[in-house]
């Protein structure tokens, strides 16, 4: 047998573990090579060597569990799909260092949390606004950590990934169907805001879009768009339709210059968009391959409240 390098042994030996994670194990003097503590993930390893390997129980992570109600849709072993609502922040920060996803994830699914990168917290694949709904997929365990870490990579690409969001916009893009291919970068004069930038500067970003219906039909203000991501950058439908010319309904970031269009909603729609008081979008669809099985799981989100009461004050607008 010729000799393979450590980390790319290990991980044949020990496939629920990413390759980083078997890496930061060798260099922490986890591992030894013929009773000789090896700390090289790039070392050379013939047929013959004996190989040991040692996982420390993963330490508590530093975000607390919080008794926090969850709408879960799915749950096994490896994952677990959340219904995410509106105002609900997925993972600590500035700011938002506890009441999070990640704080009732800990609380929720305890001991059957796996050490991924050496501590025990729930696996954030992918994220939502705060203020944005729907489905949201997190990883139980590093191999289901590392399984669905690629697929989002991927964005459907080549991959099985399926994720399409709802949006309320002003306005109807002229075309039916589109796409919007515009790099992406913070703003240098407000760093919480994303902007349409030249290709050198910024990450690409592509955002397919389909218009399901005109609101109210007869003279529309505004429109019902699907949307599916093709890359998955922070506020990219956000940023993208407001680049097209039709920012999201109730949009405080990117939708400001359309504040004045309000006022000639009817007096339902007007104030069902300010009830909403955030912007309208809704993840409504995620499909994934089980990282386990391979069995594609597809989930379905119908609008919440607040945007379906939107949908039917917009469609019976005279």
């Amino acid at each position: 047998m010729a000799a393979e390098r450590l980390d790319r042994v290990l991980a044949k030996l020990q496939s629920d573990l990413s390759r980083s994670r078997l890496q930061a194990l060798i260099r922490d003097g986890q591992v030894a090579v013929d009773g000789v503590p090896a700390l090289d993930p790039n070392r050379k390893v013939g047929g013959g060597a004996h190989v040991a390997l040692m996982v420390p129980p993963p330490v508590p992570a530093e975000p607390e569990g919080e008794a926090i109600a969850l709408t879960i849709v799915y749950e096994d072993d490896d994952v677990i799909v959340i219904d995410k609502p509106a105002g609900l922040v997925v993972h600590p920060a500035a700011g938002h260092e506890s009441g999070t996803l990640v704080n009732a994830l800990i609380a929720h699914c305890g001991e059957s949390l796996s050490g991924i990168g050496g501590v025990k917290r729930p696996g954030i694949v992918h994220r939502l606004d705060k203020d944005t709904s729907g489905l949201l997929v997190v990883a139980k365990n590093d191999l289901a950590h590392q399984a669905l870490s690629a697929q989002f990579a991927d964005h459907g690409r080549t991959g099985p990934l399926e994720r399409a969001y709802l949006a309320f916009v002003w306005g109807v893009p002229d075309r039916k169907r589109g796409t919007v291919e515009a790099a992406l970068a913070r703003s240098t004069h407000n760093r919480e805001k994303i902007v349409v930038v030249s290709d050198e500067r910024g990450r690409y970003a592509i955002t397919h879009y389909e218009v399901l219906e005109n609101l109210p039909a007869a003279a529309p203000m505004a429109s019902l768009v699907r949307c599916e991501l093709e890359t998955g950058r922070t506020h990219q439908i956000r940023v993208h339709m407001a680049h097209l010319g039709h920012p999201l309904l109730g949009d405080p970031a990117y939708g400001s210059g359309f504040k004045t269009k309000a006022n000639r909603l009817s007096e339902q729609s007007r104030t069902a968009l300010g009830a909403l008081n955030r912007q309208a979008l809704h993840a409504a669809i995620l499909g994934f391959e089980h990282p386990r099985s391979g069995e594609f799981l597809r989930f379905e989100s119908p609008l919440p409240s607040d945007m379906e009461a939107l949908l039917q004050a917009l469609r019976a607008a005279i």
